[in-house]
Order: C-alpha cells, then sequence, then structure tokens
C-alpha cells in the first residue's frame, strides 16, 4: 500500500477512460464516476472518455463526457466494446490539455489511453479492477483464443507508465497473467455515508416484500452471475430451510445469468422467502435495503475489491466472505466480518450458528462500520496525490520509454480505423436516404391508387346515372308506342 507523501497543491486535469459508464451500472463505472465528480468537484478538472450509448444521459453530469465509437457486444459480454482508433477523438481529447491519463480497463480504454499518451506525452495510469482471465474464459472458446486475449490484456497493462490495484489480491492475479511488473494498492472506497436512512425510507422501499419483525434477512448486491457464489448462497438456504430455520434472502441486480439463477431457487422452492430485485441507480433506495439487512451474503471469490462491502460496512452491515479471498482482505473473522470456506456446508453451519442473534449481527456490523469503511472523498485524494508524484517522475524521465510495435500500430490505424467508420456512416446515411426515397415512392404510388379508386367510383356513378336515363329514355318510348296503339284500335 502506498502512503500519503505529497501535497495536492497543483491543480491537475485528469482523463479517466473506462468501458462501463452509466447507463451501464456495475462497480468500475461507479469508480469512474466518482473519480471524476471528487476531482472536478474539489481538487482540479476531469473528464470521461466512454464508449458511445445510444440511450445515455451524460448532461445530468458536471463534468465532460466524451463518447467514442462502440459496436454492440452485450450478448456477448454484458456491454458494449470501445472502437478506440477514431482520430477525431484523439483529437478532441488532444485540445482538452490533459495532465494525467488513467484508465480503468485493459482493453479498449487502454488502448485509447496509449494513443492519447503519444498524442500529447503524459503519463499514462492503469487501475486494475477484476479479474479479467475469468471473464475472458467465459466469453471466449478455445485455448489459443484466450490465451491470445490474455496476451493483449498483459501487453497493455504493461505498456502503461504505472500501474495500481484496488487490493493486493488484484494484484497477485494480475501477475498470474503474466504480469512482471509493479504495482501499487489503491483502494477504492464508498459513496455511501456513514449511518443509516430514514425509517421511513426503508419501509417505503422495502414495502410489499414480506420480511417480518424478527426474521433474519439476507441480501446480495452485483451481477447476477454463477461465479459470484450465487450457487452456493441458494444451496445453503436450501439446507437451512430443510433445517426447520426462517430467514429472507434479497438478491439485488441484474446480469447474464439471473434468469437461470431465479429458475434455480424455484427449482428449490425458495420462492417464499427469495426475492429478486432489479438493479437500484438510486443510491438511497440501495442504502434503504442494506439498512434493511441483517447479514450480506458475499461469498465470491471473483471480485478483487468488494466495494460492496464497504457500502454495506457504511450502513452497519456486517458481510460473510470467503476467507482468504481478495473481499476478505483488512477483514477479521467474528470482529468485523464472518468468514467461510467456499462451499455450501460451511455458509449453512454459520447461518445455523448465527440464528435469530441480530443483536449479534449488529455489534459486528457496527464493528465494520467503523474499522472497514473508506469514503470516496478519502480514496479519490490519495490518488490524487499520487497522480502529482506520477506527473513529476515522468516528467524527470523516471519511466521506462514506451516505444513499442503496438504504440505504433495504434497510432497508425486511427485515420484508417475512422475512414472506416466514416465509411459506414455514409453507408448508412445513404441507406436512410434510400429508404426515404422509397417512402416517397410508395406514398405517391398510394396516391394514384386512390385517384384511380376516385376514377373508377366516379366511373361506375356515371354507369349507374347513364343506365338510369336509358331505362327512362326507353320507358318513354314504350308508353309513347302504347299510346299510338291504342290510338288505332
Amino acid at each position: 500500500m502506498w502512503y500519503n507523501t505529497g501535497t495536492m497543491d497543483n491543480k491537475l486535469n485528469v482523463c479517466l477512460i473506462n468501458d462501463s459508464f452509466p447507463p451501464l451500472i456495475d462497480g468500475v463505472a461507479n469508480t469512474v464516476v466518482n473519480y471524476a465528480r471528487i476531482i472536478n468537484g474539489e481538487l482540479g478538472s476531469a473528464a470521461v472518455a466512454t464508449p458511445y450509448y445510444p440511450d445515455a444521459d451524460d448532461s445530468r453530469f458536471e463534468f465532460p463526457v466524451v463518447r467514442f465509437p462502440s459496436v454492440d457486444t452485450t450478448p456477448l459480454v454484458g456491454y458494449r466494446a470501445g472502437v478506440p482508433f477514431s482520430a477525431d477523438i484523439i483529437r478532441e481529447l488532444s485540445d482538452m490539455d490533459f495532465d494525467i491519463i488513467h484508465s480503468h480497463c485493459p482493453v479498449a480504454s487502454s488502448m485509447l489511453g496509449r494513443v492519447l499518451r503519444d498524442a500529447i506525452d503524459k503519463p499514462l495510469i492503469f487501475t486494475y479492477h477484476t479479474k479479467f482471465d475469468i471473464d475472458i474464459q467465459n466469453s471466449l472458446r478455445g485455448r489459443l483464443l484466450q490465451e491470445g486475449a490474455t496476451k493483449m490484456l498483459v501487453d497493455n497493462v504493461a505498456a502503461s507508465d504505472e500501474v495500481w490495484a484496488v487490493s493486493e489480491g488484484a494484484g497477485k492475479n494480475l501477475q498470474s497473467l503474466g504480469y512482471e511488473g509493479d504495482y501499487i494498492v489503491m483502494h477504492n472506497g464508498v459513496d455511501f455515508p456513514k449511518g443509516r436512512v430514514d425509517e421511513s425510507i426503508i419501509r417505503s422501499v422495502t414495502e410489499g416484500y414480506d420480511l417480518p419483525e424478527g426474521v433474519p434477512v439476507y441480501m446480495f448486491v452485483g451481477r447476477m452471475m454463477w461465479y459470484k457464489g450465487l450457487r452456493l448462497i441458494l444451496e445453503a438456504l436450501d439446507k437451512l430451510k430443510a433445517s426447520g430455520r426462517d430467514f429472507r434472502m434479497v438478491f439485488i441486480g441484474g446480469g447474464a445469468d439471473k434468469n437461470e439463477i431465479v429458475l434455480y431457487a424455484e427449482s428449490l422452492k425458495l420462492t417464499d422467502k427469495v426475492f429478486f430485485v432489479d438493479p437500484i441507480g438510486d443510491r438511497d433506495a440501495l442504502r434503504a435495503w442494506y439498512c434493511r439487512a441483517d447479514l450480506f451474503l458475499f461469498p465470491s471469490t471473483f471480485d478483487t475489491n468488494g466495494l460492496v462491502v464497504r457500502e454495506a460496512a457504511a450502513c452497519a452491515l456486517p458481510s460473510v466472505l470467503v476467507k482468504n479471498s481478495c473481499a476478505s482482505e483488512d477483514t477479521k473473522d467474528w470482529e468485523n466480518s464472518f468468514w467461510i470456506d467456499e462451499n455450501k456446508d460451511s455458509l449453512f453451519v454459520l447461518l445455523a450458528k448465527l440464528g435469530n442473534d441480530i443483536e449479534l449481527m449488529d455489534k459486528i456490523g457496527k464493528n465494520a462500520q467503523d474499522q472497514l469503511y473508506l469514503s470516496w472523498e478519502d480514496s479519490v485524494k490519495i490518488a490524487y496525490e499520487r497522480y502529482n508524484i506520477v506527473l513529476d517522475r515522468y516528467k524527470a524521465g523516471g519511466y521506462k520509454k514506451r516505444e513499442a510495435i503496438t504504440d505504433q500500430f495504434f497510432t497508425a490505424s486511427a485515420d484508417t480505423i475512422h475512414s472506416l467508420i466514416e465509411i459506414q456512416n455514409r453507408r448508412n446515411r445513404i441507406f436512410e436516404q434510400a429508404k426515404s426515397n422509397i417512402r416517397e415512392i410508395l406514398s405517391t404510388i398510394e396516391g394514384i391508387e386512390n385517384t384511380v379508386a376516385k376514377t373508377f367510383e366516379r366511373i361506375k356513378y356515371a354507369n349507374v346515372m347513364l343506365e338510369a336515363g336509358v331505362r327512362q329514355k326507353l320507358e318513354e318510348s314504350r308508353e309513347a308506342l302504347l299510346k299510338e296503339i291504342d290510338r288505332y284500335k
């Protein structure tokens, strides 16, 4: 862990880059929002570069948000993939005169960061948040594809001037992928203030759910993915129900595995005790759920930091964590958290042991609030102090000069990729114009058809009138003829 050795007298302009950002909600997106919010509001200035989303509304942010081109890969990985080689975007970001470039994703974001560093000659920092080897295994099939993706990821990280990890476990995971450089542990904070929300908000948010007083309420918040330990939770709860214990469990979040998880809960006949809530963007509403729960179940060995554990701590809610996981770093068993082995039996034994002892859970939760809580304000200030040190070191030539072939390729490819995107845009415009022309032709044809139809109606009417006139003339002639005949009789 790096400790404070600098000052914040120098006002810096920071470029934050990440592949996820609202409207997409996840832990890293939340990190970038809070970095930008706090830097721009208290310390210096900041802007965010992130992939384009069709339904994004960036007007609500008090800092600039630059959207670079993207393609829709949500069915594969859950979010859109950025295309970082737009010359227009590089020129726009270059004109913003940044002092620091800070990437939070080792794929498109870091590629964009490397091109931007080449353009403006400013240091690039990378923060490793997520165990990407698991994401790669889940997204790509075939050893060669997985190895190629991992190598690209590691190369992007190694090309940074300084690497941060959100926990010691995250740093070790990065090294297990083949990264051989140094890293600094830089903890993330939470945007929850310490303490509970008003009881009226808790009642309002949780209204309609069967949550009896005196019955322990367990909770999970995060992406609904099996690798978060959710099968372990459901199977432990199944054993707990079979033992005769009463409880309630609330899962909050969305994700690719959610439908399967809901179906599995139904197959275990847990639907009378287990509830699923969609992702909650309102932070006070989410705090209300944390405050209503008695125990936070987070048996994930995937997460590198477990930001939700500190969110729970802010609300004096204790967490159940897998022993020696990244999320359990800096915690102590039966002091400010509860540790289990990574299996359903271990979780079941703990829940059965705790039973309805809500007073004990409250005590451990209060310890978590006192010992584990870290605000985003404090976290970002520590990072900002490090920015100054990185910038001074970069100016003094303290970092290895990055002149990898891939950097040159990225820079040389920018205009080409941008041209391809512009060709695609032109094709789209031509297609839209063609559709407009077709609509006009169809409208004209419809008008002609209406005119023809009206003409036929008029002809039909004229025929009717004509036939009526002929019949009348014939009748008159007949009457006249009959009169003549009668005269000669």
